[in-house]
């Protein structure tokens, strides 16, 4: 016969009410089958647990020592069974998120302080890196997710899209070809470009367009951060070809942004997380938010948060 968790609780209901009666009542069950589950117990320990009276049940020396033990382990259960449901209904717990920095500094802030209305227990950390060091920290284990743009099947990972948007031209104010309501890829021949590095999924589509539109793309400058290119198209420098959430780094800068088709190129920011780990209690609550809070931030509908 084994030591049941049923037979602990039954005999912590014992010691609390010395009493077999009272303590069949709390727990729900029978005086008969609360005296069979003791005797059962004190079979597996091998001693008499209780000294019966008619007026009361005393804890012999041997049981003394039994609850000792075994109802520090049961409260150690308790308390680590209150602790796995305090996870599941996010009242603690935490949700790592690794992304690129633009997103990091506009949407992510925004996100959290939403998360923190409903959660407020809950802790959200991020880490702001390139793509490659988002899939490393995602595969790794080092970040619960990650978000961005990435090749399709990457290995190992699961991909939800939570949005399409599109490549657009950012120009100086007061530009030429900011007179236009929109804007083709030949309408950059011959222009001053600053891009991203080669490194970064956004680059590829960029070189994607001017290759469709049989154009040389040769960058007057690249940049491994959006904010980077942003100044050097504000100062006069160059035109730039970036997403649609760009726009959120703006923040009053004299950049023109236009829509840029012929081809129009669109491309899907993702949340990946490792395919062999379970989903954290957290994302499957909070991708919704994550969802919406960038829609907005991409439509430029952001107010009343």
């Amino acid at each position: 016969m084994k030591l049941t968790l049923r037979q602990i609780e039954l005999f912590q209901a014992v010691v609390e009410h010395g009493n077999f009666s009272r303590a069949a009542e709390r727990m729900n069950t029978t005086q008969p089958a609360l005296s069979q589950s003791v005797r059962d117990l004190e079979e597996v320990v091998g001693a008499r647990l209780f000294d019966r009276t008619t007026r009361r049940v005393d804890l012999t020396e041997a049981g003394r020592a039994f609850a000792a033990s075994a109802l520090s382990g049961l409260g150690a259960i308790e308390r680590a069974v209150a602790q796995v449901q305090d996870l599941s209904n996010l009242r603690t717990g935490r949700l790592r998120i690794a992304a690129p920095p633009l997103l990091a500094a506009t949407a992510l802030p925004r996100f959290i302080r939403r998360a923190a209305r409903q959660f407020p227990h809950l802790q959200i950390q991020i880490a702001d890196v390139g793509t490659d060091g988002i899939l490393d920290m995602v595969r790794s284990g080092g970040a619960d997710i990650g978000m961005g743009t990435f090749q399709p099947n990457e290995d190992g990972l699961h991909s939800t899209s939570i949005l399409q948007d599109s490549l657009m031209a950012f120009l100086p104010e007061g530009h030429p070809l900011s007179a236009r309501q929109a804007l083709t890829w030949r309408d950059l021949e011959n222009q001053p470009i600053a891009t991203l590095t080669r490194q970064s999924g956004i680059r590829l589509l960029v070189d994607v367009g001017f290759e469709s539109a049989r154009l040389p793309l040769r960058p007057a400058f690249e940049a491994h951060q959006i904010f980077t290119l942003l100044a050097l198209v504000e100062a006069g420098q160059a035109l730039a070809v970036l997403p649609t959430y760009s726009q959120a780094a703006l923040h009053g800068r004299a950049v023109a942004v236009r829509p840029l088709g012929e081809p129009a190129i669109s491309r899907d920011i993702s949340v990946i997380r490792a395919r062999d780990r379970s989903t954290p209690p957290a994302l499957q609550a909070l991708l919704p938010l994550l969802r919406s809070t960038v829609r907005e931030m991409v439509d430029g509908m952001g107010q009343g948060e």
